[in-house]
């Protein structure tokens, strides 16, 4: 049965987005329509050059799209400015990439608290603390991430984009830094804090074997979405 509207917590339709180059004018994204439900954990898989990233992007409100419409946990991103997007971010929606993207100069305690800290919550530390006892790393809160492996780092990440409570999180590649060990540790902490925690999931991956855990699979090819429903195996869906 068909969700509701309401239940979208991504609801883009129409989607084009076209970039100037020096070769002259790029169709990266070419008429995208994607609903997601509120709960659902969802994987976009494709090619390198398929538009993956750049369709997340425009969910989180990082890129903005030449045409369409973007809605993104219930807030339509066209009606925001800057600051709009980015407080947007703060309190709706959690990223994870495949480069950690933390604070060079900062403990990984201090890297988990900054979006606390910036949304004026005043136990930042003390949550920031729990967040990274949940991912297994209360004994590294003073380590700086040149001294952390990179499946430490990536947990840190990790406790740092759940730590706000986001609707929606987004994981690109989440995986693609780290060996094939490491990275099936990182993706079972991911889907059980996703299922803890019953935040949405988006998942930017090429692993056919990760894209299965998701309760749906979207292809994506040349700036197009192929197919949208999926499903994975009974045993995985609901993780």
């Amino acid at each position: 049965m068909p969700h509701p509207s309401s239940d979208w917590i991504i609801d883009i339709a129409d989607v084009h987005l076209k970039l100037e180059s020096a070769a002259g004018e790029v169709n990266i994204l070419r008429g995208v329509d994607l609903q997601v439900a509120r709960g659902e954990s969802v994987a976009v898989v494709g090619p390198s050059g398929s538009g993956k990233s750049t369709m997340m992007m425009i969910v989180a409100g990082l890129e903005r799209p030449t045409a369409g419409s973007v809605r993104s946990a219930g807030v339509d991103l066209a009606t925001l400015d800057e600051d709009g997007l980015a407080l947007f971010r703060r309190a709706k929606i959690g990223i994870v990439f495949q480069a950690f993207h933390l604070i060079g100069t900062m403990t990984a305690l201090e890297n988990v608290a900054v979006p606390l800290e910036f949304a004026g919550i005043g136990d930042a530390f003390a949550r920031a603390r729990t967040g990274l006892e949940a991912v297994g790393l209360g004994h590294r809160l003073s380590h700086y991430p040149g001294q952390l492996s990179g499946g430490e780092q990536q947990r840190v990440a990790l406790a740092r984009a759940f730590v706000t409570e986001p609707e929606l999180l987004l994981a690109d590649e989440p995986t693609g830094n780290l060996d094939g060990a490491t990275g099936h540790a990182i993706i079972d902490l991911l889907f059980d804090l996703r299922a803890r925690r019953r935040t949405t999931l988006l998942l930017i991956t090429h692993d056919p074997e990760l894209a299965g855990r998701c309760g749906r699979i979207v292809r994506m090819h040349d700036g197009r979405i192929l197919a949208a429903a999926v499903p994975a195996p009974a045993s995985r869906a609901a993780q």
